[in-house]
């Protein structure tokens, strides 16, 4: 049975041969696969320092506690310190003083006091001078807070027109025969001396302020005697007629008696 064994010593040797192969393979495979990871990783590093990237940060807000309405307190005034300056309302110079320009020019006098000289002034709600004013000398300066301020020169609108006082309208004086200075008699006319005309001759007359006669008319009397009343009426003269010291006209009548002749 063992007759036909044979003996093989070429395996041992092919199997080294294949052993060493797969080997060297696997070394090759490794060094390959570690020189990619190397490479790959190289490459992200690059990648990485080329690329500008931001960070940004989301912090949520704080959250702000609710504050509660509180009545409306009433702000305390705090005592001024008395100091040793004036406090005007306005900085307004006197007449010698240059370096204050007034607001507004005007020809009514300001209320408010000028600033002293070698006082401290500050514009306030008040009008109030130092209890001891500094005294004014070389280097001791205007003794002004606050500077000169710009001129605004209002224009002042010319006065109105005087108004035109409405006429007075003539008072009633009546019958006027004896209150004139100068009442001339009428002439006896011819015509009426032929016709035997007489009677009373009633003018009516209006006198202006002056006291003349700036109109007349007869109201009632004999035809032929009217004319003559009316022309010596006219030459009359009065008195001005005062009314609240004003003189005013006046209109009243005048009477003619006539004679038959």
């Amino acid at each position: 049975m063992f007759d036909n064994l044979v003996e093989s010593g070429s395996h041992k040797q092919d199997l080294g041969r294949k052993g060493s192969f797969l080997i060297v393979t696997m070394a090759i495979y490794a060094v390959i696969g570690t020189a990619l990871v190397v490479a790959s990783i190289w490459y992200m590093d690059n990648s990485l320092d080329a690329q500008d990237l931001e960070l940004t940060t989301l912090v949520a807000p704080v959250p702000v506690p609710p504050q509660q309405n509180e009545p409306n307190k009433p702000q305390e005034v705090k005592p001024v310190k008395e100091q040793n300056v004036d406090v005007r309302k306005e900085l307004i110079a006197d007449v010698s003083r240059t370096e204050l320009v007034p607001k507004e020019v005007s020809a009514k006098a300001s209320n408010i006091p000028p600033v002293r000289r070698g006082v401290t002034t500050v514009v306030g709600s008040s009008d109030s001078n130092a209890a001891a004013p500094m005294a004014s000398g070389p280097g001791t300066g205007t003794g002004l807070v606050a500077g000169p301020t710009s001129v605004n020169i209002a224009e002042e609108p010319p006065p109105p027109p005087p108004k035109p006082t409405p006429p007075r309208a003539p008072i009633s004086g009546g019958v006027l025969n004896g209150k004139a200075i100068s009442l001339p008699k009428p002439a006896y006319p011819p015509i009426a001396r032929q016709a035997h005309a007489a009677g009373t001759v009633v003018v009516q007359v209006t006198i202006d302020e002056n006291g003349s006669v700036i109109s007349a008319s007869a109201v009632s009397g004999h035809p032929l005697l009217r004319a003559v009343a009316v022309a010596a009426a006219r030459g009359a003269r009065f008195s001005p007629t005062k009314l609240s010291g004003q003189p005013v006209k006046v209109t009243g009548v005048i009477t003619y008696n006539f004679v038959a002749q």
